[in-house]
């Protein structure tokens, strides 16, 4: 039985939408049946993701500002019913030594990938929970799992939402909801292209040695692909996963398990 088959008619969000690895994951969900709605920042980038499927629409909001996402779900669920999956995903990194990270840098970082994170699921919770059904998935990162150099910050922030999504999978484990993580290695997207450029920069690297130096990270010697990781979220959401939940699913050709 297909994916497609097993999880129609649902409604799903799925945060920074607009481009990357949530475009991905909001094209699977579309084509699995699933209405979805997307959110960012970018008006232009989410109203062509929502373009590509007639399941998806695009709601501009910023997920570190509570009363932002507490508008887009009430737009939202008017529309379209109630949220069945939420999908943390949006986030941003920068890097620099620790003793160099300003204050303001670190703040952002924890502000977006970690706070955007809760306040994206929290007001979903109490619904699943009244429903006795509901998929939540954090998009983490191989950074949540173990430390790389030069990124304090972002480390940090994604060690915090595997303890938060921890933390959510006890409480609700009795609920019919579930809680889990995905947790890609460096994924072929925008973000991986400015993280490349940085080095670039910093370094005077070529381009082929930066990218050679992040692929490396990978035992099997390549990047992640946003569909790999749209396809672990897909299958987290439909019937035959509703066993797994707490789990920290590492992406990455090996790198951490």
């Amino acid at each position: 039985m297909t994916a497609a088959a097993t999880i129609p008619g649902k409604h799903a969000l799925v945060t920074g939408g607009g481009s990357g690895v949530g475009r991905a994951i909001a094209l699977a969900l579309a084509a699995a049946g699933i209405g979805v709605t997307i959110c960012g920042r970018r008006e232009a980038e989410l109203a062509k993701v929502a373009g590509e499927n007639d399941r998806i629409s695009g709601i501009a909001a910023d997920v570190t500002d509570e009363a932002a996402m507490a508008a887009l779900y009430e737009r939202a669920q008017a529309a379209r019913g109630a949220f069945d999956i939420v999908v943390a995903n949006a986030g941003m990194a920068g890097s620099a030594p620790a003793h160099k990270t300003a204050l303001s840098d670190w703040q952002r970082t924890l502000d977006v990938n970690l706070t955007g994170a809760f306040l994206t699921v929290k007001p979903a919770l109490s619904g699943m929970a009244a429903r006795k059904t509901g998929r939540i998935v954090f998009i983490a990162s191989t950074a949540g799992l173990k430390g790389y150099a030069y990124v304090a910050s972002y480390v940090a922030a994604k060690h915090g939402v595997i303890g938060l999504m921890r933390a959510l999978a006890a409480e609700t484990v009795k609920s019919g909801v579930t809680v889990n993580a995905v947790c890609p290695g460096f994924v072929e997207t925008e973000m991986l292209e400015e993280s490349i450029q940085r080095i670039i920069e910093k370094t005077g690297r070529s381009v082929e040695q930066a990218r050679s130096s992040l692929a490396s990270t990978n035992p099997q010697g390549r990047f992640i692909q946003p569909d790999e990781v749209a396809a672990a979220v897909l299958w987290l959401c439909g019937d035959a996963a509703q066993s797994i939940t707490g789990q920290a699913i590492s992406i990455s050709g090996g790198e951490t398990w």
